[in-house]
């Protein structure tokens, strides 16, 4: 079984800065499918969970600006930061809008050096003369288990090949983490949980 100390029995077969795609060797196919879900929605990522509107003068609702800023994918440096009390703050304040403008990610200021979209192109609102948005947000790490706007990966699928105990396993970033992130940490998060659940039965029996 694929653990974190061994990695022999994983090959890499194409990666690039979006998707990866790897063989699992001589590991069960529960394992390779539990892998391929943790690799979906079990890497914890940033994304906007709290905010707090001061101004909306817009046609969006609050609860519909709330929405797009979580679904909008952050960096995310894992290293760097400790479940579940770890948040950054953005700030947006259009400021008022002379002439049609459409806000974007751009608009989002944080003085965190990493954690921020990952394009500065994404749409938030479109502001006529006169409209303005100005709210406080908090980014928090999350899982996609809890809501799909943490979801590490926008795709991560499990194919068979002609051999019984060998799977390949291709994920898709959603720009959080590095595709080679994903899978490592994703490993690593498996081995926790198996040894967790390892614990308990043996806790069972000497009950």
């Amino acid at each position: 079984m694929v653990s974190q100390q061994d990695l022999s029995s994983i090959q890499v077969i194409n990666t690039d800065s979006k998707k990866i795609s790897i063989k699992l060797k001589g590991v069960s196919l529960e394992y390779a499918n539990a892998l391929r879900r943790i690799c979906l929605n079990g890497v914890p990522i940033f994304a906007i969970d709290t905010v707090d509107i001061i101004q909306n003068t817009s046609v969006i609702a609050d609860e519909d600006l709330a929405h797009r800023l979580g679904m909008i994918p952050l960096k995310t440096e894992l290293s760097r930061f400790n479940e579940p009390d770890s948040r950054v703050m953005f700030i947006l304040d259009s400021g008022d809008i002379k002439s049609p403008r459409t806000i974007t990610s751009a608009d989002l200021l944080t003085k965190d050096e990493v954690v921020k979209p990952i394009s500065d192109k994404i749409p938030i609102a479109y502001l006529a003369p006169g409209q303005r948005i100005r709210f406080e947000a908090y980014a928090k790490l999350g899982r996609g288990t809890e809501h799909a706007k943490w979801n590490s990966a926008n795709i991560s699928v499990l194919t068979n090949t002609e051999n019984e105990d060998e799977y390949v396993l291709t994920v898709e970033t959603t720009g959080a983490l590095e595709p080679k992130e994903i899978i490592l940490t994703g490993i690593d998060e498996l081995g926790k949980r198996l040894d967790e659940f390892k614990e308990k039965l043996g806790n069972l029996k000497e009950k």
